[in-house]
């Protein structure tokens, strides 16, 4: 715990997230462009989809960040409530926005994939109703946590508010199990799949991708809003003077 304590404080953080932003970031798109590449090019159609299916290279890994993002959400809030680890809130407001865009990303990919699919752009199914709650939830974290800060609130009620929007994700995770929706079910395991190899095997390194420049955004807006943070305590002490 003496450990996380000491990488939470704002000066030791901003030494390790300085390097690593750039890393992260260009390393993803790196990843990106490499998966395109290898999904448009390398993998054929499916015999059912035909080229519509290389939307999941990106509705994939836009679900997964959506939920990811907000399981971080979670996490920094419990880790604010419980041990007050400085950068805990901070983490969770940088966060929001891009978990929203990806949770957004993958409700538009889902819908472009849906119109040859299904016939329909938008079914009230149980995984698209749910992520589409789950996008709303998203922006009112992220206007809550605007009018706590904006009313010299201690973050307490935008943590709760995280930890709470945390029950959207197994329902998200089981909805195509626990319902019998339009969506198809789970077709991604972790030991096998029911999409064929030849088509699958450039997802991981989208995935891999997205994720390391969602890290990479999330640490560049936790340093602006640090430094937005110690520009404004520089002029309130001067403002005193």
């Amino acid at each position: 715990m003496a450990t996380l304590h000491a990488f939470a404080k704002p000066a030791r953080f901003l030494k390790i997230a300085k390097p690593l932003t750039p890393l992260l970031f260009w390393l993803g798109v790196a990843f990106i462009a490499l998966g395109c590449w290898a999904g448009l090019t390398q993998t054929p159609p499916d015999y059912l989809q035909g080229e519509t299916v290389r939307i999941l290279y990106i509705h994939v890994p836009a679900a997964w960040l959506g939920m990811g993002g907000w399981s971080g959400i979670a996490i920094s809030s419990i880790m604010f409530l419980v041990w007050r680890h400085p950068l805990a809130s901070v983490a969770a407001r940088a966060i929001a926005l891009p978990g929203a865009v990806f949770a957004a990303l993958c409700l538009m990919t889902g819908s472009i994939w849906g119109r040859p699919t299904w016939g329909t752009w938008w079914q009230w199914d149980g995984r698209l109703t749910s992520m589409l709650l789950l996008f709303f939830v998203y922006l009112g974290y992220m206007a809550l946590a605007k009018a706590d800060a904006d009313r010299g609130g201690d973050g307490r009620v935008p943590a709760l508010y995280g930890i709470a929007g945390s029950v959207l994700l197994p329902i998200i995770r089981y909805s195509v199990v626990w319902w019998n929706t339009l969506h198809q079910g789970p077709s991604i395991g972790l030991t096998k799949s029911t999409i064929d190899g030849s088509i699958l095997w450039p997802l991981p390194i989208m995935l891999a991708g997205f994720t390391f420049v969602f890290a990479g955004i999330v640490l560049m807006r936790m340093r602006t809003m640090l430094a937005v943070a110690k520009t404004e305590a520089r002029m309130r002490r001067r403002a005193r003077a």
